[in-house]
């Protein structure tokens, strides 16, 4: 059997893994959006089904005022001892920021709170649990002094579990393995047949990221690298190639012997633009000289020698009849008030206006979910009647400078383009009061607005939209696009609800 690659389409960057028996658990990065670390659970490595979430509690994760792309980067999930463990970093934080660790007995949770790092800095933090029963922290910084911009180390420090903190002397045990390597980072440490191996990005997550690996006879080293370094790399195969970027990896063994790689990659389309941000992709892996030797990242592969397990697949269609939202949906940083409900109008989901906008770095009125194919339809249906400055729609949301919007106001349905903090209108159009229906159909990088003023009756709304302002080679920064519902009072105070009846996301035939 063969298995299509990426494994999480979209969004979703910096995978770790690790299996517990025959289950795989899998935890991404999840940076300003919340809740935060969305984590998988796979039977043979290549279906996955969404259990939850590592953060989901305010408590766990204030993203409050969060710049773009800050936020919680690089989860490592392990399991030990009958716990699971995930450590991360929260970068830029206003009211908390650095290194932590939090614990679960299960992986749907409940989660732990976190439990905090201070002893020490950096970001890309990763647990090890050694066969003597003691475990280490291993990180990523600036290296100290640097040599050169972008020039950093990994360290080791031993981790006292009962206490949860730091003891002993740290030591700096790599800092890239090729001369004037930059971002040496997202490191792990395995034991394997009697060494310990170190895998290590480089490169920097964009084109040039590259894996390479060292091993040493101790945890804290010296470490040898491996004369074939980089062992994965695609900046050789140039920006027209299909995957690109492809870094940030993590090994898993399976029952059977068999050694896998999940890693991020790039998809780009239209020229070398991603606006699906970075995949997480699979790829074999086997040895040779005590050495991994990691075979061709590809959209196809031979996949694992273990058992098939689908999962069922969710509904392409949310109708908002239950209680809770879909693990399909995210915040803009963290919600500290209820500004939805799916109970006050049974059969919808009613978003509360507030003053906040997606042009400002605060939680808005916005539940939203990943862009995950270059080619996608998206519909709703909405009831919604605007006074002053307000607006209510779909939103497509890179940042806060680079979005696209579908939105009603009192002057019409409108279509808004915002390029580098500037506001573009690009089309208008008047509609009835009551129920409208609103649609995207994406090709590449035409984005077609869509409406409709009775059931099946859709129609354009001006010329198609230029994507690329939701690509990251455009907006800059690490996440992938979103898409999703919204309403502002665009800086007003508003008691004003939208309510949407149901929210359609449909992958489309590539042509």
């Amino acid at each position: 059997m063969r298995f299509s690659n990426p494994i999480l389409p979209g969004f979703h960057p910096d995978p770790s893994i690790c299996r517990v028996d025959d289950d795989y658990y899998l935890v991404t990065s999840s940076f300003e959006w919340f809740p935060g670390v969305p984590i998988f659970h796979s039977r043979d490595l290549v279906h996955w089904r969404q259990i939850g979430y590592v953060l989901d509690r305010a408590s766990q994760l204030p993203l409050d005022g969060v710049r773009p792309s800050g936020g919680v980067y690089a989860p490592t999930l392990r399991h030990h001892d009958g716990v699971f463990y995930m450590i991360t970093t929260l970068v830029d934080g206003l009211m908390e920021s650095g290194n932590f660790i939090v614990t679960a007995t299960d992986p749907a949770g409940p989660w732990s709170d976190p439990y905090w790092l201070t002893e020490t800095d950096g970001f890309d933090p990763s647990l090890f649990f050694d066969d003597d029963g003691r475990a280490w922290v291993h990180g990523t910084r600036p290296a100290r002094p640097p040599r050169y911009e972008g020039h950093t180390e990994i360290w080791v420090r031993e981790l006292d579990l009962d206490g949860m903190k730091l003891v002993g002397e740290e030591h700096v045990i790599w800092d890239g393995a090729v001369k004037g390597a930059v971002w040496a980072e997202g490191p792990h440490i395995y034991k394997i047949d009697g060494f310990y191996y170190l895998l290590v990005s480089e490169g920097g997550t964009e084109h040039d990221h590259a894996v390479s690996v060292a091993r040493a006879e101790s945890v804290t080293g010296p470490y040898t690298g491996s004369s074939r370094n980089p062992i994965l790399t695609h900046r050789n195969l140039g920006h027209d190639h299909p995957i690109v970027g492809t870094g940030h990896a993590d090994l898993v063994q399976t029952p059977g012997g068999e050694w896998w790689m999940v890693l991020l990659a790039i998809r780009p389309y239209g020229g070398y633009h991603y606006n699906l941000g970075r995949e997480t992709f699979l790829t074999r892996v086997r040895w040779e000289d005590a050495w991994p030797v990691v075979g061709p990242v590809e959209l196809t592969a031979e996949a694992p020698g273990l058992p098939l397990h689908r999962w069922p697949v969710p509904p392409a269609c949310d109708n908002f009849d239950t209680l809770r939202l879909g693990p399909q949906w995210n915040h803009l940083r963290t919600p500290r008030e209820p500004y939805w409900t799916l109970n006050e109008r049974p059969g919808h989901l009613r978003l509360r206006g507030r003053p906040e906008s997606i042009t400002e770095r605060t939680n808005p009125s916005l539940i939203a979910r990943r862009q995950q194919h270059a080619h996608f339809a998206v519909h709703a249906a909405m009831e919604f009647v605007p006074e002053n400055d307000e607006r209510a729609g779909l939103a497509l949301v890179q940042n806060d400078d680079f979005h696209i919007l579908l939105v009603m106001t009192v002057d019409g349905l409108v279509v808004v383009r915002r390029e580098d903090g500037a506001d573009h209108t690009l089309a208008q159009a008047d509609v009835p009061p009551g129920r409208l229906w609103l649609g995207v159909e994406a090709h590449g990088q035409e984005y077609q607005m869509l409406y409709a003023t009775r059931p099946g009756e859709w129609r354009p709304l001006g010329d198609p939209v230029d994507g690329r302002v939701l690509s990251t080679t455009l907006a800059g920064g690490f996440i992938g696009a979103y898409i999703g519902m919204y309403l502002s009072g665009e800086g007003h105070p508003t008691g004003n609800i939208a309510d949407f009846a149901w929210f359609e996301y449909l992958p489309l035939p590539e042509t």
